[in-house]
């Protein structure tokens, strides 16, 4: 994105910290819950909600609301909380993860993307459990907890350890199942962390490789887009097409190893 699409310098900054606030208050919401305990719904027999997701998601709204009450808001639970048109929106995740959440598993995190004009400019990424504050914007590059971050230099499939994720319609669709099987057999290995956002920022990171994954929402990966690309990563769709937040397929990389994912899932689709 040119700068001439960046909001101007004092603006941006002044956006940055709003969504670090936002995601810290959203994940001190949810460590409260941990210990206080929670109640659980089913969405779907896979898909659940608890009243740390709520409370997170409410709080969080109403302080970017206060801030910022003309911007338009994208959350998981509620949907679009503002009708009126804005050259902003805010997109939020206000517990990624659930699952793991509800079952004790400390990986679960608040991501908040804000998206100027149509394009992501601010991600930030909190993970109370660590705890861990990934934060990127754009032209500015990517930090964890202050700290620059890069993405790896692996280019070799062989040497690689790659992410992925599957969908809440697993059991039905079946979708993922022969690519991760084929990506198990290519690379070091594969792993599922059960949340996106996470998932972008150990590719930011160098901790993974790369990540694939279908059937994605756009919270969850408005703000990890933006953190990996300016970590030096490389975000397309399956057929290497521009990524947008509102695509369901994405391959994210260091971009070393980017075209070799695409080649793997290219012959997985052949059948």
């Amino acid at each position: 994105m040119s700068q001439s699409k960046l909001p101007p310098p004092s603006e941006l900054q002044a956006l940055k910290k709003v969504a670090i606030e936002a995601a810290q208050v959203g994940g001190e919401i949810l460590q409260k819950y941990t210990k206080a305990g929670f109640a659980i719904e089913h969405k779907t027999r896979l898909s659940l909600v608890t009243d740390a997701d709520k409370e997170s998601e409410r709080t969080i709204v109403a302080l970017l609301k206060q801030a910022y009450p003309t911007h338009q808001i994208l959350a998981e639970e509620e949907g679009i909380h503002s009708a009126q048109q804005s050259p902003y929106k805010w997109v939020i995740d206000p517990l990624d993860g659930t699952t793991n959440f509800t079952h004790g598993l400390p990986l679960y995190n608040v991501s908040i993307g804000l998206e100027y004009e149509g394009a992501c400019i601010v991600g930030v990424v909190f993970d109370p459990t660590r705890p861990e504050l990934f934060v990127g914007v754009k032209n500015e590059g990517a930090t964890c907890n202050g700290q620059p971050i890069q993405v790896s230099r692996i280019a070799e499939l062989g040497k690689s350890l790659l992410v992925t994720g599957f969908g809440y319609d697993i059991a039905e669709s079946g979708d993922n199942l022969d690519e991760f099987c084929r990506f198990t057999l290519r690379t070091q290995g594969v792993r599922r962390t059960g949340t996106a956002a996470i998932d972008l920022c150990y590719v930011a990171s160098g901790r993974f490789d790369g990540f694939w994954e279908m059937n994605l929402n756009p919270w969850d990966t408005a703000a990890g887009t933006v953190i990996l690309g300016e970590a030096g990563g490389k975000v397309t769709s399956y057929d290497g097409a521009p990524y947008t937040i509102y695509s369901k397929q994405m391959v994210a990389s260091n971009g070393l190893l980017h075209e070799a994912i695409i080649d793997v899932l290219g012959q997985s689709t052949k059948k």
